[in-house]
């Protein structure tokens, strides 16, 4: 079978199943299973496919048709023009969180030291050491989550130090000089209304928050003003809904702005601990 008839062949099933951008997941599975970039199946239709080739890429077809995201069947995802490896320990880093990475580098581009709360695969952490130059820390309560944040940083050559606990209880106090986080905010009320991919796949500890969404949030806005030093920055993600409620949470704050996504939905809040007054103002 050629590769050009096997891209066909993939497509219709995957169509006919009702699976999101089945031509492209084709593709990208496709090229996985010959471990070749996705280029290659353009410049040869006419490869004939080895018979091991043949088998990854029908049990890769059958793995997404099951559900399996793609990100997870080949292990990467590109965050911030870098790719990352993915595992179902951690979420799959999405494009919308990197508006986090854009309001922290316009608000706190001088930061010297930054945690990242909930890293996960350590996309934030590791963009935001590479895009500032600051030493950054990261927390997340798996471990599994934690060695692979590690394992990113490393493959990418940035510093970033993983920390495993809590949300930032081990984090000493005033020894940040920006947060960031895009913690978990899926309501437990709202489990089964998530796509098949999201429920059954991705780690629920980092989707979902409690019965409101709104749990995580609380605990981070009340221990954030310990960690941060005076006139340190807080940058959150924001869930579908939860602006209202984040953005009364942090009205002690000051300098409160909100930066929207592509489509205009509020996606990223950013705030500051009040300034000593030794320091000068923003």
């Amino acid at each position: 079978m050629t590769l050009h008839t096997a891209l066909l062949q993939g497509t219709r099933l995957l169509e006919d199943a009702g699976v999101a951008v089945p031509r492209l997941t084709a593709e990208v599975l496709l090229a996985h299973a010959l471990r070749e970039r996705r280029e290659y199946l353009f410049a040869h239709p006419e490869h004939e496919l080895l018979e091991l080739e043949w088998l990854h890429y029908g049990r890769h077809l059958h793995e997404r048709l099951k559900g399996r995201p793609t990100q997870y069947i080949t292990g990467r995802q590109e965050f911030y023009g870098r790719e990352f490896r993915v595992t179902p320990a951690v979420l799959i880093p999405r494009p919308e969180t990197e508006h986090v990475v854009e309001a922290a580098l316009a608000q706190a581009r001088g930061a010297r030291r930054v945690l990242d709360i909930g890293t996960g695969s350590g996309a934030l952490a590791v963009t935001l050491a590479l895009e500032m130059s600051a030493e950054v820390w990261a927390t997340d309560i798996s471990p599994a989550a934690a060695s692979l944040a590690m394992a990113n940083a490393a493959r990418l050559q940035a510093l970033i130090r993983v920390v495993v606990c809590d949300v930032m209880n081990a984090i000493a106090p005033q020894s940040m000089d920006l947060i960031v986080s895009n913690p978990p905010y899926v309501p437990l009320t709202q489990k089964e209304g998530l796509q098949r991919e999201v429920r059954d796949f991705e780690p629920h500890v980092a989707l979902f928050a409690g019965d409101t969404g709104f749990e995580v949030y609380d605990r981070i806005a009340a221990d954030a003003p310990r960690v941060l030093r005076p006139g340190g920055w807080l940058v959150l993600e924001l869930g579908f809904g939860s602006l209202e409620y984040v953005r009364n949470l942090l009205s002690p704050w000051q300098d409160l702005r909100v930066e929207p996504d592509l489509a205009g939905i509020p996606r990223v809040i950013a705030a500051r601990t009040q300034p000593s007054r030794n320091s000068p103002g923003r």
